[in-house]
Parts: C-alpha cells; structure tokens; sequence
C-alpha cells in the first residue's frame, strides 16, 4: 500500500508541475477592471509583485501564486488525470485524501511563518481577482475545508509522522529561523482565517458571488444549541500566546464579517475593527470591546452586558433590542445608531455621543448620561427612572411620553426639546435649561426647579403639584390650562407669560414678575400676590377670591366688567391701581 500511494503522490507532483510550466505565462499581462475588498477599482497592468519585506524569500510570491492556481484544480480532474497514469483504478477518496494532504502541506509552508500584513493579504486578493487560472469559489470551499479542520486540532493532534506544523517548525529551524509548535499552528490556521474573510468580503461585493461564498468565522448559526463558540476557542488558543494575539493579527480583517449569534463572552477584542460585520444575536457579555470600530455594524438582538465598549466607535449601528445593561459606553460614539428598545439599564454612558441616535423606548433606568451629547435623539417612550443626565445636551431631543421620574437633569440643555405628556415628576431641574421646549400635560410635580430656565416654552395643560419654581424664568412661557395649585412662584419672571385658564389655586406669586402677563380665566382663588408685578397684565375673568394683593403694582392693568372682587384682601395697600378700579371699589 505504501509503494501505491508513493506512486500516486509522485505522479500527482509531476503533473501539477506539468500543468503549472503549460500554462503559467512569463509575466501577466491583464488589463482590466476588477473590484476589490477594498471597495474600489483598479487597474492590473501586470503580474502582481509581492513586498518581500519581512519574508525575505525571493521565490514567496511565485511560490504562492502556484499554490493558490493549483489549489482551485477540481479534484475530479486530478482524479481522473492521475488515475490515466497509474496501472489499475484508482480509488477517488484516496486521490482526493493525497490532493487535499498536498495542500495542507503547501498551506503550513507558506503561512506557517508569521502573520500576513495588510498590504500582502491585499495583493493576494488582487491576485485571485485578477488571474483567470484561479476560481475564487473553489479556492473558498478548499480553505475552508482547512480551516474547519483546524479548528477541530486535526493538524497539531497528529501522530508525528503526519503532524504538519512540527513538520513546518523543522523544515524552519533548518533556515535558522527559531519558532514554537503552537506559533507555527496559530499564524497559519489564523493566515487562513483572513484569507477567508476577505474573499468573503469581497464576494459579497459581487453579484455573482453573494450567494456561493458565504463564511461564518464561528461555524453557521445551531438551530439547536443557538450559540457558536468555534471563534472564542480560536480567540483564546491565539491569546495563549500573549494577550491580544488575536487582535492584533486578525482584528483589522473583521470588517464585514459575518458573526451571527456566535459566542464571544469574556473575548479580548480590543480595538478591532468589526464595521459592516453582522453581530446579530452575539453573545459578548464581559468582552473587552475597547475602541472597536462597530462602525454600520449589525448588532441587533445582541447580548453586551456588563462589557466594556469605552471609546467604541458605533456610528450608524444597528443595537436594536440589544442588551447593553450595565454596559461601559464612556466615551463611545453612538450618533445616528438605532437603539430602539435596547436594555441600558445601569450603563456607562457619560459623555457618549447619542447625537441623533434612535433610543424610542430603550430603557435607560439609572444610566449615567452625564455630559452625553444626546442632541437630536428620539428618546419617546424611553425610560430614564433615575437616570444622571446632568450637564447633557438634549437640545431637540424628543422625550415624549418618556419616563424622567426622579432623573438629574441638573445643568443639562433642553433647549427646543419636545417632552409631551413626559413624566418629570421628582425630577432635579436645577439650572436646566427648557427654553423654548414643548412639554404639554408634562408631569412635573415636586420636580425641583430652582434656576431653570423655561423662556418660551410651552407648558399647556402641565401639572406641577408641590413643584419649586420660584426665582425661575418662564417669561413668554405658554401655561394655559396648566395645574399649578400650591406652587411656589415667588420671585418667578412670568413677564408675558400665557395663564390664561390655568388653576392657581393658592399658589404663591409674592414678588413675581407678572408684567404683560395673560391671566383671563385662570383660578386665582387663596392665591398669594403681594408685592407681585401686574403691570398690564390681563385679569379678565379670573376668579380672585380669597387672592392677597397687598403691595401688588397693579398699573395699566385689565380686569373684567363683572369681575369679582368680594373676598380679594390687600387692596388698600396695592400700588398703582387704575382709578376706574378705585372708582368701581370705592377706594378713594
């Protein structure tokens, strides 16, 4: 049997040699369009030379572009070409076993040295895209084929006759050139692993191509046990041999890849670059996802719990559904990603970039968000129970029917934000700034308000019971039909402020600014204004009773002709009352 397959493996040598010396020209002279990974267009005008930099052997690149001819051969014309030339029939799974053995060795020669660098895995690339000896669809499934197997240890569990890498690290050592077993088995399965990503990248590119090559770095998606963890076995195998192995000779290639729901808790990642990749349903709880490029990514339904993504670069990402609590997002940037529904209960985000970002109905109960830029969001329907959003930019921000229930928003920019029917209740407001915000039937009540500012803003139909507003600027501020019951305004800027309809049932305008203010219809009864501005201010109609107006300026101000003024205490000692309303009172 020996003699047999010593036969075959010589006969199969000379006529890969033979076909090799036919059909390779001296120099390539294509001139044509093709499309790389890269995403764009190029010219070949000749044979593609290999930087030899690091590599040092002349003869890499032709030995290479050999191999990678040879190995898009179908096996069945080797079968059948081999099997013309041996006396007797050959057993085709014994031809192929002899062809793919070839290869493997080919494979662990070429890559089992170091790791590929960018510009040589490109012109490998442009080589493939560019020679019309080499089917890039039979090349996928031949490395592919390799690299299933050495996923499973094939090569390094072998008996030593047939262990391939301690075969590699001999034929090295006889070129003075000193690596380890595991070093020579981790850069060629992880050389593979990039050539893999890229024709797959590339592929899908390709009209042509999309639905032939398709490569799951993790093994395709188990309907079974749902997750894969093929690729945290060969993150942690290439982690063995120093920390971050695996990123720093694979992570740049990741781009575009496809990682549904493979299993990567607890993997170092950091600073990869995993833009354009689909993630969806991944597990990554506890990843050191440190300044990854999530770029476009698709990271929908995936599970991000407690890891850390600081400094991360999300932009336009995909984070449906996803769970992010208790996540690390300092510093990350997520402008214009789609956090719809996402769990960030408890997470990191201070100053995040949400600019624009898609956070309807998230939960974001007690995240940090302090000094985040959340500016143009769409936070509707969001929770936010407990939130810090002290000192961030929420300016244009939609926050309606969003629950701030005892949130900080101390200091934060709500300047033109929309927050209808938003719970604020017990909410820190302190030095916020509302101007020119939309919060109609906005719960504020007991929210604490001192030094807020809510210039022209719109706040029809808000309840504010047991609210502090008093020092606060809501001059030009829209309060009609507004439940302010019990408030405390004192000192408040209400200057051209609409009141009109509003309950003010004992609340306390003493020294408030209400010039120009619209108070027609509003209930005034018990309500406390002494020393308050009304100077041309509009009373009509409103109910007065019980109200205390001592020492109020009440010049230039408007009443109605059947206005009420039974029970109304303070007069006497109000200030600049119009002599009509002297007259109609019997005060002078």
């Amino acid at each position: 049997m020996s003699t047999y397959l010593s036969q075959v493996w010589q006969l199969l040598r000379n006529y890969v040699r033979d076909i090799s010396l036919q059909e390779m020209p001296k120099t390539t002279l294509v001139e044509t369009k093709v499309g790389l990974s890269l995403g764009k267009s190029i010219k070949v005008n000749k044979s593609v030379k290999f930087a030899q930099g690091n590599l040092q052997e002349d003869s890499w690149s032709q030995r290479l572009q050999e191999s990678l001819e040879k190995w898009t051969i179908s096996k069945s014309s080797l079968t059948s070409k081999i099997g013309d030339r041996i006396s007797g029939p050959l057993p085709s799974e014994l031809c192929l076993r002899v062809c793919d053995r070839q290869m493997h060795e080919e494979i662990y020669d070429l890559l089992g040295n170091r790791a590929l660098k960018s510009e040589i895995v490109n012109q490998i690339i442009e080589l493939v895209v560019s020679s019309q000896k080499i089917d890039p669809e039979v090349l996928f499934w031949r490395l592919e084929d390799f690299y299933r197997r050495w996923c499973q240890g094939e090569f390094i569990d072998a008996t030593p006759d047939d262990n391939l890498p301690q075969k590699t690290k001999l034929k090295l050592a006889t070129q003075n050139i000193a690596i380890g077993l595991r070093q020579v088995d981790i850069y060629t399965g992880l050389n593979v692993l990039i050539l893999l990503l890229e024709l797959h990248r590339y592929a899908q590119e390709q009209h042509e191509l999309k639905e032939k090559i398709t490569f799951y770095p993790s093994a395709q998606p188990d309907t079974d046990n749902f997750f894969t963890s093929q690729l945290l076995r060969i993150i942690n195998y290439s982690d063995a041999l120093e920390i971050g192995n695996f990123s720093s000779i694979v992570g740049q290639f990741l781009k575009g890849g496809n990682f549904c729901s493979a299993y990567l808790g607890d993997a170092n990642l950091t600073g990869v670059d995993f833009s354009g990749a689909d993630l969806s349903l991944a597990y990554l709880g506890d990843a050191n996802l440190t300044g990854v490029n999530f770029i476009g990514a698709n990271l929908s339904g995936a599970n991000f719990g407690d890891a850390n993504l600081s400094g991360a670069n999300l932009t336009g990402a995909n984070l449906s559904g996803a769970d992010l609590s208790s996540t690390n997002l300092s510093g990350a940037n997520l402008s214009c990603a789609n956090l719809s529904r996402a769990d960030l209960n408890r997470a990191d985000l201070s100053s995040t970039n949400l600019s624009r970002a898609d956070l309807n109905r998230a939960d974001l109960s007690r995240a940090d968000l302090s000094s985040t830029n959340l500016s143009r969001s769409d936070l509707s329907n969001a929770i936010l129970f407990g939130a810090n959003l002290s000192e961030a930019n929420l300016s244009n921000v939609s926050l309606n029917h969003a629950d701030l229930c005892r949130a900080d928003l101390s200091g934060a920019d709500l300047s033109y934000a929309i927050l209808n029917g938003t719970n604020l209740s017990d909410t820190i407001l302190f030095s916020t700034n509302l101007s020119d915000a939309i919060l109609m039937a906005a719960d504020l009540s007991y929210a604490k308000l001192n030094g807020a500012k809510l210039n022209n803003a719109r706040l029809n139909g808000a309840m504010f019971l047991g609210a502090d507003l008093s020092g606060v600027d809501l001059s030009r501020v829209s309060l009609n039909e507004a439940d302010l019951s019990g408030v405390i305004l004192s000192e408040a800027d209400l200057s051209g402020a609409d009141l009109t309809d509003a309950i003010l049932f004992g609340t306390d305008f003493s020294y408030a600014n209400l010039n120009s203010a619209n108070l027609s219809g509003s209930n005034l009864s018990g309500a406390i204004l002494n020393g308050a501005n009304l100077s041309h201010s509009n009373l009509s109609y409103a109910i007065l009773s019980g109200a205390d107006l001592s020492d109020a300026n009440m010049e230039k101000m408007t009443w109605g002709k059947k206005q009420q003024w039974e029970g109304v205490r303070g007069l006497k000692t109000a200030v600049n009352v119009p002599e009509a309303l002297k007259e109609e009172l019997g005060l002078n």
